[in-house]
């Protein structure tokens, strides 16, 4: 078996970003929201996007309601007061997104210290790597006003990082980026006076809302959202439905739109075949039982066809194998460069 050294420079390595569809029948726009009414009750409330809900489907996301002080929901054991669902769902994206049991999250000016807040989880099921950025706009609609929410990954020059990864505030605007119109009481465009909508996590699949915000009236850039109040016992359900009916109510203005990205990692190995190489056949059938050519041309014009290549190791043990999709003719008057992608 005839062999080639590959060389350091025969490697080249390359990292590329597919985009594909993140929603159920590959939507990349969902405009259908249903929810068990069962579910109500529970502390995680599941969307699903279909109009009714049979055994097979899997919910496209869920929506639940953090609070700090476990406001919004009756305590779990009456005799401990605070440890309610809400207050749990509030320490463990608490701890997720921000490192530690202490730092409450913050939405900017306005609201540095939030004590609650509404998670979208994206079904992890939906995606394989991450979401799309630029990619991400949620309507959402009520009585009194309709908002459309996506991030700031285009108006930002530096990525923020926290420990879930990437960090993007959620403003008013479209694309991955504010709008240029503001309420006169917002600070600045795409955001209110209680701060940003809400921070976007692209590499765990969360979207984290400021319920501050969306509870401003329509003059200053909220949809009235109904929130707990100090020492609200409120059925956890309820508060989630009333985000839920937001965003089904915001179907008809683009509804849900997000899309997700991964990255592919190439290597790419060139196999250089000089005209001296491979130029002879190593299959045993063209010897006869005396050692001669079963073809007398072969001698003086040898001929092969690779359609093979294989990438062995220094103890010559083979470690790939790469398919050519056509026989490749090889003599002394012919070169060839093969080049090997390996995907992983």
């Amino acid at each position: 078996m005839s062999f080639v050294p590959i060389n350091a420079e025969d490697f080249v390595m390359s990292a590329d970003s597919i985009t594909s569809t993140l929603w159920s029948n590959n939507e990349t726009s969902l405009t259908v929201f249903t929810t068990g009414s069962s579910a109500t009750n529970n502390a995680y409330l599941p969307v699903y996007g279909v109009n009714t809900i049979s055994n097979t489907d899997l919910p496209q996301f869920t929506i639940s309601y953090g609070q700090v002080n476990g406001t919004g929901s009756a305590p779990i054991n009456p005799a401990i007061a605070g440890l309610s669902p809400s207050r749990i769902t509030y320490g463990q994206f608490r701890t997720l997104v921000n490192g530690d049991e202490n730092t409450n999250f913050n939405f900017g000016t306005g609201n540095t210290n939030s004590p609650d807040i509404f998670i979208i989880n994206v079904s992890r099921a939906n995606y394989k790597e991450k979401l799309f950025l630029s990619t991400f706009n949620l309507a959402l609609s009520s009585s009194t006003n309709s908002i459309t929410l996506t991030n700031n990954s285009k108006d930002v020059t530096s990525l923020t990082y926290c420990d879930a990864g990437r960090v993007f505030d959620i403003v008013s605007g479209s694309n991955g980026s504010a709008t240029i119109s503001k309420p006169s009481s917002s600070p600045t465009a795409g955001y209110t006076v209680s701060g940003s909508y809400g921070k976007f996590l692209p590499d765990v699949g969360l979207i984290i809302l400021n319920p501050r915000a969306l509870a401003l009236n329509a003059n200053n850039g909220g949809i009235s959202l109904n929130i707990p109040t100090s020492n609200n016992t409120t059925n956890l359900g309820t508060i989630n439905t009333n985000l839920y009916n937001a965003i089904n109510s915001g179907r008809n203005i683009g509804g849900f739109q997000l899309n997700s990205e991964e990255t592919i990692t190439s290597d790419y190995i060139f196999v250089r075949i000089k005209n001296s190489d491979f130029n002879y056949t190593t299959n045993p059938s063209m010897i006869s039982g005396s050692g001669e050519f079963n073809f007398p041309s072969l001698v003086n014009n040898p001929q092969t066809y690779i359609t093979t290549v294989g990438m062995y190791n220094d103890n010559n043990e083979l470690l790939a194998v790469a398919k050519l999709s056509k026989p490749l003719v090889k003599d002394f008057t012919k070169e060839a460069l093969v080049r090997v992608k390996l995907d992983f």
